[in-house]
């Protein structure tokens, strides 16, 4: 592999997820919602830093190891936005962004998997 993860996109948009969520999470409706808040902020965190560690194994069956693992949390984070609008934290309006690119970076990630699947040699 001879890319850095600070460049790879999706890396990127899960830079851009983890902001949106951090603010969203500064809301006065989050103030009290201490595990709450933990909970989907290791799980944005996890995204991008599981592309950055399967990418320093150089080895692409680890790679997409850690790229599924990201996905998860991924999922995790559309989860817990669904679960805030639900619980009247927030409105539709307020998590349409993030849940709108948790859901391109997921299909990112997939993309990522299918593309090393391609390239690994049994």
């Amino acid at each position: 592999m001879t890319k850095s993860f600070e460049e790879f996109e999706v890396y990127k948009k899960g830079i851009l997820l983890a902001k949106i969520i951090f603010e969203l999470l500064n809301s006065k409706s989050f103030e009290k919602e201490y595990g709450f808040k933990d909970q989907i902020k290791r799980a944005v965190v996890s995204i991008t830093n599981n592309i950055a560690e399967g990418s320093e194994y150089n080895n692409n069956k680890q790679l997409i190891r850690y790229l599924k693992i990201s996905k998860g949390s991924c999922a995790e984070v559309r989860s817990m936005l669904i679960l805030s609008k639900e619980l009247n934290l927030c409105s539709q309006t307020e998590i349409q962004e993030g849940y709108n690119l948790s859901i391109e970076i997921s299909q990112n990630l997939s993309n990522f998997i299918k593309y090393l699947n391609t390239k690994m040699i049994d």
